[in-house]
């Protein structure tokens, strides 16, 4: 009797858990709307109930006539996010760098650094063709004037992951390394970069997903080429099929495989560190037990 008493839950428990529920069903429902809803049949509609099953509108994402540039879209996507990737790991990495000691001025250049964090991403998208065009000469194109822009979005992002990390950062493994002759080339690229590197994949990881689906920024800075995002924008009010439901089962399945490849590559880097961490420790092990045989 005691036994039940104790096990028996109060009612806020059920109610936090009802809560719990209707949030995951509010907040995955319209994705799992949408990934069925993308294998309708070839005369199927944007709504339930479904007419018939097919990989149609997969097929016709690529296809020009039914649903735009999605092919080219697509890749220009792609390769913008993998520039703003690169450019955000190397600009935080030095960054960081940079900020583990004090100089004059550090307060002010970080708070500049993150400061477009808080300015609407329209806003930036108006003001960039305007500073790359009077100042640079250049006209809006996907790979110069929105690159700068979504770069003002996934840096301050790799700049305060970057902090995070550094200020973890134990310098004694530099200070050893010192010890063994090292030079500051071979203490940042064998002892640092190495330490560093499951934080440099999360920047990576930030630039890359910001940038793919990043829509305030791109809209004015594209160009005549749009992204992604923009050929999405354009199929609502051009094109009403499944291919758009199509499209975002693709999107979030690119993003599901970026995403294991980056916890994949955090998870392998941390195993070889245990497997050598291990491997020292049994060496060490065997090297005090073969003294203790000599004496």
């Amino acid at each position: 009797m005691q036994q039940q008493q104790f096990g028996k839950r109060p009612w806020s428990f059920y109610f936090l858990a009802t809560f719990f529920t209707l949030f995951v069903l509010f907040l995955y429902g319209p994705m799992f709307a949408i990934y069925v809803l993308s294998f309708q049949g070839p005369s199927g509609g944007l709504t339930f109930p479904m007419n018939g099953f097919s990989f149609d509108w997969f097929v016709a994402l690529f296809g020009q006539q039914r649903t735009g540039d999605i092919r080219g879209s697509f890749g220009r996507s792609i390769s913008l996010a993998l520039m703003v990737l690169a450019l955000t790991v190397i600009i935080s990495v030095m960054a960081g760098v940079a900020f583990r000691r004090r100089f004059v001025g550090s307060t002010f250049v970080f708070y500049m650094a993150i400061a477009s964090l808080i300015m609407p991403g329209l806003l930036i998208s108006l003001g960039a063709p305007i500073m790359f065009q009077k100042l640079l000469g250049m006209n809006t194109n996907w790979y110069t004037t929105a690159l700068g822009a979504q770069l003002t979005w996934t840096l301050p992002f790799g700049l305060l992951i970057m902090f995070a990390v550094f200020n973890r950062f134990n310098r004694a493994y530099e200070e050893a390394a010192y010890d063994l002759s090292a030079t500051t080339r071979q203490t940042y690229q064998y002892v640092v970069l190495p330490i560093l590197l499951p934080g440099i994949i999360g920047v990576a990881l930030f630039g890359f997903t910001l940038s793919y689906d990043e829509f305030p920024r791109t809209l004015y800075t594209v160009g005549p080429r749009n992204t992604l995002p923009l050929e999405i924008w354009n199929m609502t009010t051009n094109v009403t099929s499944p291919a758009l439901y199509a499209l975002g089962t693709v999107t979030t399945a690119v993003s599901f495989v970026v995403i294991t490849l980056a916890l994949g590559s955090i998870a392998l880097i941390q195993r070889r560190r245990l497997k050598h961490n291990l491997d020292g420790e049994s060496a060490g092990a065997s090297q005090i037990a073969l003294a203790e045989a000599d004496r």
